[in-house]
């Protein structure tokens, strides 16, 4: 079996939005059809905010991940954020996810980028010790969110 890690493009489209689907629904986010199509287009013509990447293993698409780029004083300049990371349930134990995190992690590197940041659900305990595993810490701090009306 081979898996591959694509840069997704507008073409896509379909295969991304519905892997977004299942993993809004299994973290029990509001999926927002119009305004994740938008976002992901913004994304795709944009190589400045981030990448996103489809997970092909043998010839089914069964998961995806979107990095997002920032800038941090406190992490020295150019840092990135794993936004969203998915892998289908049948699919995990196989290797994918830290595969995936190399993969990132040697793009980052390649884009100078200090500091890659990621957000897990506090209940899932299992993606945790993969990310702990794989040498990222806990800062002990809490993601705070306001939205913002524009």
């Amino acid at each position: 079996m081979k898996y591959d890690f694509m840069l997704a493009s507008t073409e896509m489209l379909g295969v991304l939005l519905t892997l977004m689907k299942e993993f809004y629904d299994l973290e029990q986010i509001k999926f927002y059809e119009e305004k994740l199509t938008k976002a992901v287009a913004l994304m795709l013509g944009n190589r400045e905010l981030g990448r996103i990447f489809l997970i092909k293993y043998d010839d089914e698409f069964v998961g995806y991940s979107v990095v997002t780029f920032g800038f941090s004083l406190e992490f020295f300049g150019r840092d990135a954020l794993i936004d969203e990371i998915y892998v289908r349930e049948n699919f995990r134990g196989k290797g994918i996810g830290s595969r995936l995190l190399k993969f990132i992690e040697n793009l980052c590197r390649e884009e100078k980028i200090y500091a890659l940041h990621l957000e897990v659900n506090r209940i899932n305990t299992k993606a945790q010790d993969l990310y702990r595993r794989m040498g990222y810490k806990d800062h002990n701090r809490y993601l705070l969110t306001k939205w913002l009306q524009i």
